[in-house]
């Protein structure tokens, strides 16, 4: 069939678009945007849709969603004010309001179909699993005594599924299509086929007296096999506060399971089948990793992400902390060059991200480290955890910033939260050192040694671990496990110096460098 609008014909098994007589040149994502339009002309399709529909749910900038919007209008003669054939809809989103006509291709005797205004009804076939990562939140049992409770169950099931949503890599099915599956024996690998999701989460409620306890089940629907599954117990002592944090907890243990079980996923794959987003789970796989090694072997692979697409704006921003991590660890080649290499990517991924709270997080964190001013930079976290509260990446790297700028107390706090989200999340190691940093500087040697040395079971190499470590022992007075712990940070650093300390952990206030300075020079450093 093709679409006939106006003085335009849309074909889309030729993928050509004419107007008159002219064959109109429209990119490949322009195209699908138009067509993606024109069928859905009965209603407003929402910015959120189109992102799934023609950018598979990636986040993009405003800019670069306006630039296809208005390539199409101008390809299809719409450009100007009037917005005849495609209206904005104010804070809704698009519609394309030109009357669409709908007729068969001519067949082979050169007779062409009969028109018709939309298409004739058939059976739809079930929906493509595609390449991209897609969850159901099933409705929750109710295993209360009381039937009265079910409005719980679905609340908590509700606000999963909206902060879930707020991940721009996840594809989340809308409550109206996994709710009509409430009440009903339903088997995984089906369901998965029904909806085209790659992964079901499945759990119960269960209310008794003052306890709620909430269990969850992560499904592999393609296979039945369950890839986690978790228990949460808490009091009721407010009902509303419980279901805030119990969907905290199930979203934050959760996420990092989807995105292992994704990067495993990537890994399998054969490298001719690779795109864009099996190279970011490849380097975010590698980056987890945080040696020097690996490390790498992470930076190229999310050039190649940028290189595949170029609007990826946490491409950008995981190329730069690839940058931050090098240079805490003292293993920056050529420190002026890489932190311009740096300073620039992080400036690219704010650019493209202004709405991706990944690459906000990532992005703003590394502008911090490569001369970026840090209030702003703190600005950009925080504006990070307003698009997506349960980001751990946000409030670990926030925590960071606080450090920096004077308040470690405020820093413990952002790393506790942190770790509450996502006790098991491979970026452990980083939040444990930045807990013992905030203690060390508030005075707390114990604490910071203590956590320094939990940083270090996991990560090893970690240098500021190791540096935190030596120093706090330092402080506290025990400078014999001071100075051996400073024989493994010369290894790790060996052009670290008193002098340079500066430039190797940043801090606002003179103070605080004093504080590191003096634990370090107690541990033997030479200036």
């Amino acid at each position: 069939m093709q679409f006939t609008f106006g003085s335009c014909s849309l074909d889309p098994d030729r993928r050509e678009l004419t107007r008159g007589s002219d064959t109109i040149a429209l990119g490949p994502r322009a195209f699908d945007l138009l067509l993606y339009l024109v069928q859905h002309s009965e209603r407003v399709v929402s910015k959120q849709e189109l992102l799934h529909a023609i950018w598979g749910g990636r986040i993009v900038s405003e800019s670069t969603m306006t630039s296809h919007v208005n390539a199409v209008r101008n390809a299809i003669g719409d450009s100007g004010s009037e917005q005849r054939l495609v209206r904005t809809v104010a804070r809704k989103g698009f519609r394309f309001v030109a009357d669409v006509r709908v007729t068969d291709h001519p067949n082979q005797t050169g007779i062409t179909g009969q028109d018709r205004t939309a298409p004739k009804t058939s059976p739809s076939p079930a929906p493509k699993v595609d390449d991209r990562p897609s969850i159901a939140v099933m409705p929750f049992l109710n295993l209360s005594a009381d039937p009265a409770q079910e409005y719980f169950a679905d609340g908590v099931v509700e606000d999963i599924i909206a902060a879930l949503s707020r991940l721009g890599w996840l594809f989340v099915i809308a409550r109206n299509s996994s709710f009509t599956y409430k009440g009903r024996a339903v088997d995984a690998t089906q369901v998965g086929r029904d909806l085209g999701v790659r992964y079901l989460l499945v759990g119960s409620v269960r209310k008794a007296e003052d306890r709620v306890r909430i269990t969850g089940q992560l499904i592999e629907a393609a296979t039945g096999l369950t890839v986690w599954a978790e228990r949460f117990e808490s009091s009721l002592n407010d009902i509303f506060q419980v279901q805030d944090e119990v969907v905290a907890s199930v979203v934050g243990t959760i996420v990092p399971q989807l995105e292992r079980a994704e990067m495993e996923r990537a890994c399998r794959k054969p490298a001719e089948c690779l795109n864009a987003y099996d190279y970011y789970l490849r380097g975010l796989a590698r980056f987890h990793q945080g040696t020097k090694e690996a490390i790498s072997q992470a930076l190229p692979l999310f050039f190649r992400v940028i290189e595949l697409d170029p609007d990826y704006a946490a491409g950008y921003g995981m190329a730069a902390w690839c940058h931050v991590w090098r240079k805490l660890n003292g293993w920056l080649a050529d420190p002026a060059r890489e932190a311009a290499e740096g300073a620039s990517l992080a400036h690219r991924a704010i650019e493209l991200g202004w709405h991706d709270p990944v690459a906000l997080t990532r992005g703003g964190h590394a502008l911090g480290h490569f001369g970026g001013d840090l209030d702003g930079c703190i600005a950009l976290l925080d504006r990070a955890l307003v698009l997506n509260p349960n980001l751990l990446a946000a409030w670990y790297l926030s925590g960071f910033q606080r450090i920096t700028r004077g308040e470690p107390d405020d820093a413990i706090k952002r790393f506790a939260k942190g770790m509450r989200l996502s006790p098991l999340d491979p970026e452990m190691p980083r939040m444990q050192a930045g807990t013992a940093l905030a203690h060390m500087l508030a005075g707390n040697y114990d604490h910071a040694s203590s956590w320094a040395s939990k940083a270090l079971k996991e990560l090893p190499s970690f240098a500021l671990a190791v540096g935190v470590l030596a120093a706090s022992d330092a402080l506290a007075g025990r400078r014999r496990e001071a100075q051996r712990t400073l024989r493994d940070l010369r290894q790790l650093n060996p052009s670290l110096r008193i002098s340079n300390i500066g430039d190797w952990v940043q801090f606002r206030r003179p103070a605080d460098l004093n504080i590191l300075a003096e634990g370090l020079r107690r541990s033997g450093l030479p200036d």
